[in-house]
């Protein structure tokens, strides 16, 4: 049996949880508005929203969920290029899941719900992993005098 999370580690989660359900509605919200009242193009708006929950969800997770340290407006840049990055890659492996676990299992045709829910938990163990080693780790520190 594994040990209970920690009050902290539960924060975390609890923090990358919001941040997730914050990026989809600023995603779909943004795609509906782009679509049904600018008519601009699907696969354009999609890119365009994508961006923009991406954006969403980097702000959320730098601040509350790995409380990311200060950084020069040059490392932003770099550590948003990064979490864009990791946030693409979660994307297709979601997207990969799902396709795969819908053509092995012909019955989530008539309930796909389930396929997103299995597709959603392996990539957003994917992207926390990823942000929280790879995009939000702590810097090393100089040695002073340097």
């Amino acid at each position: 049996m594994s040990p209970a999370l920690s009050p902290a580690q539960l924060r975390t989660l609890g923090w990358f949880g919001l941040s997730g359900v914050v990026g989809f509605v600023v995603d779909a919200g943004l795609l509906h508005l782009l679509v049904s009242y600018w008519n601009i193009n699907l696969y354009l708006a999609r890119a365009c929203s994508f961006i923009c929950a991406a954006t969403t969800t980097w702000l959320l997770n730098r601040f509350f969920t790995f409380a990311a340290p200060r950084r020069p407006a040059r490392r932003l840049l770099a550590e948003w290029a990064a979490y864009f990055t990791a946030s693409l890659g979660g994307g297709a492996l979601n997207y990969l899941v799902f396709v795969i676990a819908v053509w092995l299992s012909p019955w989530l045709h008539q309930t796909p719900t389930i396929a997103v829910a299995l597709a959603t938990l392996v990539s957003m163990t994917f992207n926390f992993l990823v942000y929280a080693r790879y995009v939000f780790r702590p810097q090393a520190k100089r040695p002073s005098g340097s």
